[in-house]
């Protein structure tokens, strides 16, 4: 199948043409279909294979054969995103398909002024991305009405979920109108998810392309086993011997992020962090300078799992495993995305005993870290770790019944 031989508007065919997207990719093939008849959806699919587009065609194609005029502070079409980055992601491909167009797509989010979010939305506009908690900051000063909208569209929903948004999406959708098309988008179909889903929607098509915990087969994954104080000059000796311009090097703590980047600088490797404490300008321009080629690693926290797209990533490092394990296939799809290959190093420490268990069982999968040459791990520091906890328990528990005993003694005299 090609993409003409979906009833797109003529103008988005050319676009696709334009931009050498001739074929739709699976997800695509099953929901715009579906989208494009007025059915609510429930897409589930996993990372990088082209979800985007799947909901944004049809979204574009109705703002085509739609002419109902705009109205002051209105938008038609809104799409919901959990942060700042996916938000720009999504408006930045929507905003390739609009050549020729008169559409208009706004953007709102967190971390930088209000204002010019509030002007672009005094005429109203065809497609409004934005996060939760900036949508009802407008909301609530009136500088978007969200009562006519055509459609809603939660994208990387079971994220947003996660990072605790429930209350506000159910405020969100009481200020929606009870006629309106919803798609819910997400890498995984967990129970939590379809409950929180037919809250919003009664009736909708399921869609799920691959397993919710899949992983895309043109990533080849390595795990290493590795002393914590070995994983800095390792992951500068895997950038530098394998010749990587651009990876992604993921970290569970903002403050490791900053100190990781004063590392690699050390062994030559320009850096940059990536997280929750810098600001969105600090954020763009630390993007920038990865897709520029001006740094060779970008240090990020999960705020980065989703929602970054930089074409032909090499290579993404896993520093540490995520605190929920659920959260490494969305890191991994930062790389080998849109059918091109890619790496994903994970760097295994004696702490992350218990995350590979969990890794296993979500990916099916046996996990068995190997040695890199020249970062062979000591195995008595590996032991000693647990073996310190289990003295220091010891040791508790001992101080614990002396005092008791001590104290029994005392009562006696």
């Amino acid at each position: 199948m090609n993409f003409n031989d979906i009833p797109l508007h003529s103008t988005l065919q050319t676009n696709l043409n334009g931009l050498g997207l001739i074929q739709p990719t699976e997800v695509q093939q099953q929901a715009i279909d579906v989208i494009l008849n007025g059915n609510d959806a429930l897409v589930c699919a996993k990372t990088g294979t082209g979800k985007t587009y799947a909901f944004a065609l049809p979204l574009l194609h109705f703002c085509l054969t739609d002419n109902s005029a705009l109205e002051p502070f209105c938008c038609q079409h809104l799409i919901l995103t959990p942060t700042r980055e996916l938000a720009e992601q999504v408006a930045s491909s929507i905003e390739l398909l609009i050549n020729n167009t008169d559409i208009t797509v706004a953007t709102a989010y967190g971390g930088v002024s209000i204002k010019p979010q509030k002007e672009k939305l005094k005429h109203g506009v065809n497609i409004l991305v934005a996060t939760p908690g900036r949508l009802l900051d407008l909301a609530r000063t009136q500088s978007v009405k969200l009562s006519s909208i055509k459609s809603f569209t939660l994208d990387e929903a079971d994220r947003m979920l996660d990072l605790g948004f429930k209350d506000e999406l159910i405020q969100v959708t009481k200020r929606l109108p009870s006629k309106k098309q919803v798609l819910l988008f997400s890498a995984t179909f967990s129970a939590f998810v379809k409950t929180f889903a037919y809250q919003i929607v009664d009736q909708a098509i399921e869609i799920e392309v691959s397993p919710s915990a899949s992983v895309v087969s043109q990533i080849n994954e390595e795990f290493f086993a590795l002393n914590n104080l070995q994983k800095s000059r390792a992951l500068a000796y895997l950038i530098g011997s394998r010749n990587y311009r651009q990876v992604i090097v993921f970290m569970r703590q903002k403050s490791e992020c900053d100190q990781l980047v004063k590392e690699l600088k050390k062994d030559g490797i320009k850096a940059a962090s990536l997280h929750g404490d810098r600001s969105q300008g600090a954020r763009n321009r630390a993007l920038e300078q990865l897709k520029n080629n001006e740094i060779r690693a970008l240090i990020a926290t999960d705020v980065a799992a989703r929602g970054l797209d930089i074409p032909q990533l090499p290579a993404i490092f896993n520093f540490q495993l995520p605190f929920k394990v659920e959260d490494y296939v969305h890191r991994i799809g930062r790389t080998g995305r849109a059918g091109e290959s890619g790496h994903a190093i994970t760097f295994v420490s004696q702490d992350d005993e218990f995350r590979v268990d969990e890794l296993e069982r979500l990916l099916d999968k046996r996990i068995t870290p190997a040695w890199l040459s020249g970062f062979e791990p000591n195995m008595a520091e590996f032991d000693s770790s647990e073996e310190k906890k289990k003295r220091k328990k010891n040791q508790s528990a001992k101080a614990k019944a002396r005092a008791k005993a001590s104290f029994s003694v005392k009562r006696r005299r």
